[in-house]
């Protein structure tokens, strides 16, 4: 496990700290890729934020927001903010990486889900969201592209931060 980054560290991270692999999506304001911290080999998603991007929609507001909620968060169904750093054009968080992918390809590869397998991403997602509730946060985008899988891809992480 990687420690807290920039903003609430001991460290400052920067991109020679992470080998960058494939890409994991696109959005927006950014996109995500797989990426290993050079000294713990520990993979993580490395989300890379365009700062123009941020400018131009006006959500600096709303992104310091998202970190602050992510970073404080602690549980097991709700990914890992592990900590973020910056250049000149550019916001990089450091995110636990979700192997399984999204919930939303797993349904469209197999069209359905078991009843079983169903159940416990619905508790999963439910124990996410009675934690969040209990810490007063509320997620305003639920769908399934962004409910992440774990490793097992039975347990359900839950990604806060919606600018991808």
């Amino acid at each position: 496990m990687i420690s807290q980054g920039e903003g609430n560290s001991k460290r400052k991270w920067s991109i020679q700290d992470f080998e960058i692999g494939k890409p994991l999506g696109k959005g927006k304001f950014g996109r995500v890729y797989l990426a290993r911290e050079v000294k713990s080999k520990y993979m993580v998603a490395l989300k890379i934020i365009f700062k123009e991007q941020v400018e131009k929609y006006r959500i600096q507001h709303q992104l310091r927001r998202e970190m602050e909620i992510q970073t404080s968060l602690r549980h097991p169904n709700i990914l890992r903010l592990y900590g973020w750093f910056h250049d000149s054009e550019r916001i990089f968080l450091i995110l636990e990486y979700a192997y399984g992918g999204e919930l939303y390809n797993q349904l469209r590869k197999h069209g359905h889900f078991t009843e079983e397998q169903a159940a416990t991403y619905i508790a999963s997602l439910t124990t996410a969201l009675a934690y969040c509730h209990e810490k007063h946060v509320i997620h305003r985008d639920i769908k399934p592209e962004n409910l992440l899988l774990d490793h097992e891809v039975t347990v359900l992480a839950w990604q806060v931060t919606m600018l991808t």
